[in-house]
């Protein structure tokens, strides 16, 4: 990468050091996920404060000295304001910044991945849309795009395209129909669910919540997304937990 870098991020992590700068980790499309030193960043007086908070999506002018790139200029594009007045939907939203910055890496272009992270904090943000479906289809999809895409087209054992009662095996990433999940069983399933999984892995970030479920269907989602999230990836989210604190409140 060339020693001075304009780019557009989207910040995951803001980490305190020192007395008055920042440890940013940033999402961009071209160059991954950075860490970003923002000297002063914590002053009220400064220039760069706005961009430099958690969530906050910015051009971004960075300089690399060594190992490190330092924030030099940054022009703020959104902050997600609404995101920010509410408690549920921040913690969610930090939920998937969280998961976000645990499937990427250094140097590796993120495109896509940060199209769906913007257009889900825009879905929390703006649109009238159920929580829970936003985090199932954010969960489902950032999997998908990671490496781990279920195979959600038939049944793995007998190849029924319309599965009686299926189940999906959140380890093996496959759907499998009652009959054929035997003792093992799976995460339960129905017509409904099943097919916003479908939607959901092959649609664009933009179209990702272009349906409707009913609220059973929609319950039976999040709870296969979320387990298959788990499975996959093997670790607990301090942020996931503190979310569903909050819904239980």
């Amino acid at each position: 990468m060339p020693d001075k870098l304009v780019t557009r991020g989207l910040v995951l992590r803001a980490t305190e050091t020192k007395e008055a700068d920042y440890i940013l980790t940033v999402l961009t499309a071209e160059h991954g996920r950075l860490s970003v030193i923002a000297r002063g960043a914590r002053r009220r007086s400064s220039r760069l404060a706005a961009a430099c908070q958690h969530l906050a999506f910015s051009e971004l002018v960075l300089y690399r000295r060594g190992n490190w790139y330092y924030l030099d200029e940054a022009s703020t594009l959104t902050l997600f304001d609404g995101l920010r007045a509410d408690l549920e939907k921040l913690s969610l939203a930090s939920y998937f910044a969280e998961m976000t910055e645990a499937v990427t890496s250094e140097d590796l272009p993120a495109d896509e991945v940060l199209s769906l992270l913007l257009n889900s904090l825009y879905a929390l943000d703006a649109l009238d849309r159920p929580n829970e479906l936003v985090r199932a289809a954010f969960e489902l999809k950032l999997l998908s795009l990671s490496g781990y895409e279920p195979l959600l087209a038939d049944c793995a054992v007998c190849g029924e395209e319309s599965p009686a009662e299926p189940l999906f095996d959140a380890m093996q990433g496959v759907v499998l129909c009652r009959k054929c999940a035997g003792p093992t069983g799976g995460v339960p399933l129905d017509a409904g669910a099943l097919a916003a999984m479908r939607h959901i892995v092959g649609a664009p970030s933009k179209r990702l919540l272009s349906f409707t479920l009913e609220p059973a269907s929609l319950a039976r989602l999040s709870a296969a997304c979320e387990t298959f999230a788990a499975a996959q990836l093997d670790r607990r989210f301090k942020t996931l937990d503190f979310y569903k604190s909050i819904k239980l409140t």
